[in-house]
């Protein structure tokens, strides 16, 4: 096989150790093989670092594997080409013998450019990439955590969620105080409701006559601080992700003009895909990248607070392959012409254009109109259809 890499280096990287590889191949085509074995502490990752810039190693190359290789990839970045491959590509790569070691194997995949990188955001997207998620954890964390307090209520017999929409906004609030303190009636405590919420105050009273026991209260006391905390966390955490959005505004202003995106789902798109689509060959490996190619029969995850709006060529789309396809398949064909937007919009600089929820009957004018006429005639009715001329 032809030799791409002179001097490349694999790493079998480990949670205490990496076991590195460098191969050089000579001008008389024989390889020189050095193996090396260091700590994964930052002064070993450095002396690695030093060891490979002296054997004068261009590229670098190790398997995507757990949380190991970051620290690594931190160290060595900007002084190597490095290829950061997906494990499982690299153990179905044909030709793999048992007793070749790990590190070896990758060294000579990288020089011979068998290797497909995987992608690596920049640093300034990582770190997004990294506030993103651990939003989405808290957010998860706040969800269930109003989940137990609203059963520890049920446990104690108080039917709040019956009558309030949000147990958690200030008239709830308010009465979850009242309820953990235990001095206030019923008829006291709904009269804590506040607009819209006090022409149900009948139906609170009702509501709040339960069988609030000391245990209940020690639980609600603490489920309320919890939550408390998660939202002050989630304000300070939202305002450290609009900070690392700043450099990429322009960016940020084209994705929400896409139905059913707001700021906090097109950051989550940024710190996913970056915003540089050159690192993607076409929008079809970005769509096999992000799991949505079309005919994936699985969901492409719940944006509760991003609807599509109506009136949308994405809406309309939606209803249609859903009636034919399900849900799930619908959900995945419209992620994936979202991201097909995306690419398009980031790549191009330009803003999106929504096709309208007409446009698909446009597209196939004659097929849906012989449809509903022949729908009409077997319902008993006579049709006379006349082209109305659209004014210039």
């Amino acid at each position: 096989m032809q030799t791409l890499v002179e001097r490349g280096c694999g790493l079998d990287v480990h949670q205490a150790t990496v076991v590195a590889c460098l191969l050089i191949v000579r001008k008389d085509g024989k390889v020189q093989k050095q193996l090396r074995t260091f700590g994964t502490t930052t002064r070993e990752l450095v002396s690695l670092r030093e060891w490979l810039l002296s054997q004068g190693c261009s590229h670098v190359a190790m398997e995507s594997t757990g949380v190991y290789w970051k620290p690594v990839y931190a160290i060595l970045e900007g002084a190597f080409q490095i290829v950061v491959a997906n494990a499982q590509h690299v153990k179905k790569v044909p030709g793999r013998k048992t007793d070749v070691k790990d590190a070896e194997w990758i060294a000579d995949l990288l020089c011979h450019g068998l290797l497909r990188p995987s992608f690596i955001p920049p640093k300034p997207i990582r770190e997004l990439r990294d506030l993103t998620r651990y939003r989405r954890k808290l957010v998860e964390s706040q969800s269930a955590e109003r989940n137990r307090l609203l059963q520890v209520l049920e446990t104690a017999n108080i039917k709040l969620s019956s009558v309030a929409t949000d147990v958690f906004g200030v008239s709830g609030r308010l009465m979850l105080q009242a309820l953990i303190e235990g001095a206030a009636t019923p008829q006291e405590i709904a009269e804590l409701a506040k607009r819209r919420l006090r022409n149900k105050i009948p139906a609170l009273q009702l509501a709040l006559e339960g069988r609030v026991e000391e245990h209940h209260r020690f639980l609600l006391k603490l489920q309320l601080q919890r939550l408390e905390s998660v939202e002050k966390d989630l304000e300070t955490l939202e305002q450290r992700i609009q900070k690392k959005l700043e450099p990429y505004a322009a960016q940020l202003a084209l994705l929400d003009e896409i139905p059913g995106v707001d700021w906090t789902l097109a950051a989550v798109i940024i710190a996913e895909l970056g915003v540089d689509m050159s690192v993607f060959q076409s929008v079809s490996q970005l769509a096999s990248w992000a799991g949505v190619c079309p005919g994936n029969n699985e969901s492409a995850g719940k944006r509760k607070s991003s609807r599509i709006p109506k009136g949308t060529y994405l809406r309309d789309k939606f209803y249609r392959l859903k009636a034919r396809r399900g849900y799930k398949r619908a959900a995945v064909a419209i992620a994936h012409k979202i991201l097909v937007s995306i690419y398009h919009m980031l790549s191009q600089q330009v803003p999106y254009h929504d096709l309208g929820d007409l446009y698909l009957d446009h597209l196939n004018q004659h097929h849906l109109t012989r449809n509903l006429v022949h729908r009409l005639e077997r319902l008993g009715y006579t049709v006379t259809l006349t082209l109305e001329e659209k004014a210039a």
